[in-house]
Order: C-alpha cells, then sequence, then structure tokens
C-alpha cells in the first residue's frame, strides 16, 4: 500500500527516494524532514563525515504548499561532498582513477564483484553503503508523519554497543523520553551504561577496530488489526523483520521477548488477556494485557499493545586500521582489504533508521487497512474502526 524507492551512491550527487501511496492533505515539510535526517547523524563514534554532511532536502514532487496531494512524493538529499567526487563517479564514459581491488570481508565487495562481474569494489560498495539509509529515513519522515495522524508514536533506543548491554528487564522509554535519549552521546536511555557504552567504542577506537550492537524499536499507539494471519508475506511480524533485516549489517531481529521464550513453559510464555471495563481507570473499555512477551503481535496481526522489536548490527566491515586478511582479485596474492573512511559503530544512527523502517511497514498496514485517498478519509475509517472495537462489537457490523 505504501512504497518507496531509494536512488544513487553514497559519493554520487545526490540520493533519491521516491513513495508511492501517501493519501492527500498529510502535512511535509522540508525541516521535518532534515530534523530526521540530523538524528539519523548521532551517536558518539562516528566518523568525520557526519559533522559536515548537512543532507541539504529538495522536496521535488508530490507537495504543494505542505501537504501531500496523493501523487508520488519524490525527495532528493544532495551530497555535500559530490565536488570532490564529480570525476570518479561521473556518469559519463571514462575510467576511474583507481581501482579497489582487495575486497573487505564482511562487506558486500567480493560478493556483488562476483555477481555483476566488476573489478572495482567500489563500483559495488557505493550502493551497499549505509549513507543509502539516509533515503530511507526521508521516506520514513512521511510514514512517521502519517501514523502521527493516527496517535502512532515510533521511538528507540540503543540497548547494547560492543560488550555493554542494557539489564534485562529495564523499564523501557515512552515517546516523551525521545529528547533526552536524543541527548544521550549514545542514544541510551538507561544512563547507568551510557558511561560504559562511550568507554567501550573510546577502547576499539584506539585500536582501530569497530562496534556492533542492538537497539529496540517500540511503536505506541498502534491499533488492534494491522498485519493479518491468513498469508505467509501479510504477517506484521514477519513485515517488520524483513525490513529492519534489510538495513545494511543486520543480522538479527527479535519480537518482544524473542528468543528468551523459547526456553519457557507456555503457562509463561504468553500475554493473557483481560477485559477492562470504563470507569476502573481504563481511558475506554477494551481489551488489555499486562505483560509485553509477544511484542504487540500475535498470529501476525497487532493486538493494540506496544510493538517491541529489537534488532542486532555486526561491527562494521570497514576499519580504520585494517588487519583482515582478503586476496587481491587481479593478483590473486594475500593481502589486507583496502581502507573506506568508516565509523567505529553506528549503533546509536542504526536505531533510527530501524524506527523509519518499522514506521513505513507500520503506515503501509494502517493504509491497506483504512484506506481512504486523503488524510481525512483515512481518519474517519480509522476512527469508526476504533469506535466499534473500544464498546466490544464486532468492527464490521458497526462500521456498516
Amino acid at each position: 500500500m505504501l512504497r518507496f524507492l531509494t536512488a544513487g551512491e553514497s559519493h554520487g550527487r545526490a540520493l533519491t527516494v521516491i513513495v508511492e501511496g501517501l493519501p492527500a492533505g498529510l502535512p511535509v515539510s522540508v525541516e521535518s524532514i532534515q530534523g530526521e535526517l540530523a538524528r539519523r547523524r548521532l551517536g558518539y563514534g562516528r566518523g568525520p563525515r557526519m559533522r559536515f554532511e548537512a543532507d541539504v532536502v529538495d522536496l521535488v514532487g508530490g507537495v504543494r504548499h505542505g501537504r501531500t496531494l496523493g501523487s508520488p512524493v519524490a525527495i532528493e538529499i544532495e551530497n555535500s561532498e559530490w565536488p570532490k567526487w564529480e570525476m570518479e563517479m561521473s556518469a559519463a564514459a571514462g575510467e576511474p582513477s583507481k581501482k579497489l581491488t582487495a575486497p573487505r570481508p564482511g562487506h558486500a565487495d567480493l560478493s556483488g564483484m562476483l555477481k555483476y562481474g566488476f573489478d572495482d569494489a567500489r563500483d559495488v560498495l557505493e550502493r551497499a553503503s549505509a549513507r543509502e539509509t539516509a533515503a530511507r529515513v526521508a521516506a520514513g519522515s512521511l510514514a512517521k508523519a502519517l501514523l502521527a495522524e493516527l496517535g502512532v508514536s515510533i521511538i528507540s533506543h540503543i540497548t547494547g554497543i560492543g560488550s555493554v548491554h542494557v539489564e534485562s528487564g529495564s523499564t523501557p522509554p515512552r515517546p516523551q523520553d525521545l529528547d533526552l535519549i536524543d541527548d544521550s552521546p549514545v542514544r541510551a536511555f538507561a544512563k547507568a551504561t551510557e558511561d560504559k557504552m562511550v568507554a567501550e567504542i573510546k577502547a576499539a577506537a584506539k585500536v582501530g577496530d569497530s562496534l556492533g550492537g542492538s537497539a529496540e524499536v517500540l511503536a505506541y499507539g498502534v491499533p488492534v488489526g494491522l498485519g493479518s494471519h491468513v498469508h505467509w508475506d501479510r504477517k506484521l511480524d514477519a513485515l517488520i523483520a524483513q525490513a529492519l533485516m534489510s538495513i545494511q549489517a543486520i543480522k538479527a531481529v527479535s519480537l518482544g521477548d524473542g528468543v528468551e521464550v523459547a526456553s519457557l513453559r507456555g503457562s509463561e510464555a504468553h500475554d493473557a488477556i483481560y477485559w477492562e471495563p470504563s470507569g476502573e481507570g481504563a481511558v475506554a473499555e477494551g481489551y488489555v494485557r499486562k505483560t509485553g512477551r509477544a511484542g504487540g503481535i500475535e498470529g501476525g496481526i497487532s493486538t493494540g499493545d506496544t510493538i517491541a522489536a529489537t534488532v542486532w548490527m555486526k561491527p562494521l566491515a570497514s576499519l580504520n586500521r585494517p588487519t583482515l586478511t582478503t586476496v587481491d582479485v587481479n593478483s590473486k596474492v594475500e593481502t589486507v582489504s583496502f581502507k573506506e573512511r568508516t565509523d567505529v559503530t553506528a549503533v546509536p544512527a542504526m536505531g533510527v533508521v530501524a524506527e523509519t523502517m518499522v514506521a513505513l511497514v507500520l503506515a503501509s498496514e494502517a493504509l491497506r487497512k483504512f484506506g481512504g485517498d486523503s488524510v481525512a478519509e483515512l481518519l474517519r475509517n480509522s476512527n469508526a474502526y476504533l469506535k466499534a472495537i473500544s464498546s466490544g462489537e464486532t468492527p464490521s457490523v458497526a462500521i456498516q
């Protein structure tokens, strides 16, 4: 229902993203998109590029006078370093000044070269680079704006960097805590671990190494009924897992308590269901769960509870002090991989990108569920459905 396509290379002239399926009347501004892109540049351990990567945004189409038109929205993000790379990355016929022939283990370099028949790793790495996620974040800012109209908020926080992890069972942050999280140098909500994470990054930087880590994404206010149990490719948890796994360097995803529930008995592993009448502390009567082991999704369908997903990122394959053994693709001589400008860790930024991917999935499924060519029509359909849910009626009967 909501589709997006990104184009562009890391050191190319610009990144472009086209988002199709947004209803008409959604408020959109360059400033809001740039705000999300600025969050993506946060985090201790990022490389020097983050200090001058301005992310100049241009709304090319689909928006007029601050509102979407219902047509595809096109966004362009300029590369501030393009003058330095114009010759090397030119689209015109020619040859690069230098070919990269010592592929980095852990990156797409060698597999991409073999797949497409390239003799220069730059033909692969430019697109495989996590710089592409800037275009995703731009698209995700629109998805977040749409979800906000429905009362849905999505945040993330870092739960681990290197060997430092937030204690299991720690209180999760709420939407109002996002500014506090973003003010942290490692986007940590658990302040007790913040200094340890920074120390871990400093230690890795000292020896030219890199670190991975984990982030938790939390979606508050998601209505019951997004996703479906009837087809494998409509299950909400499967859609979220695929979206998160598509982020560069991600190696694992879990929903709710994830692998932990596998070691429990069935009597301990599930979220009991209660009916909470109005007037007993509830804003509106309805079904409630007092635990979140399932991560807000059962049978591929959102339950109406907070959706919680954790995502794990491997250490970056580009090292400031290359030590990984590889083979030169021309001479077949053993060597060390080439050095490309890199971060010690991109885990804090990864959390923001993970928010983006969850937002895009939820916005798409909300449009599938409620429909509507305009935001007003979407809200009208959503409100009728939620009114029926809160009264305990069968929604299809109530909406008729």
